[in-house]
């Protein structure tokens, strides 16, 4: 969590709460780790982050979008923002598609 906030205070971002979603919870076996958080304006946040070796496919795409889903149920409510922060290689189809999809990624 740390990483994530130190990244979003340098970009002049801060959250009046944030709080850790454990996969468990929304009944996913992913090494991810997921936050819901607000803003000084109101506005939900939800961000990934995630770190593996292997590089991410579409079919990730899809993966995270059932995630999305599954912590939209969760929080029952829809988020403004879509985070993605990641550590390994990101094939160019993924990465257009997740822009499609409305995620920022980091």
């Amino acid at each position: 969590m740390q990483m994530v906030v130190e990244s979003f205070r340098q970009k002049g971002k801060i959250f009046k709460k944030m709080q850790e979603v454990l996969p468990k919870e929304l009944g996913i076996r992913n090494k991810i780790k997921i936050y819901k958080a607000t803003d000084l304006n109101g506005y939900f946040w939800a961000i990934f982050a995630v770190s593996q070796k292997s590089r991410i496919l579409m079919k990730d795409v899809h993966k995270f979008e059932e995630i999305y889903m599954k912590l939209t149920l969760y929080c029952d409510h829809n988020f403004k923002y879509k985070i993605l922060f990641i550590d390994a290689p990101l094939c160019s189809k993924a990465k257009k598609a997740f822009i499609e999809a409305g995620w920022k990624i980091q």
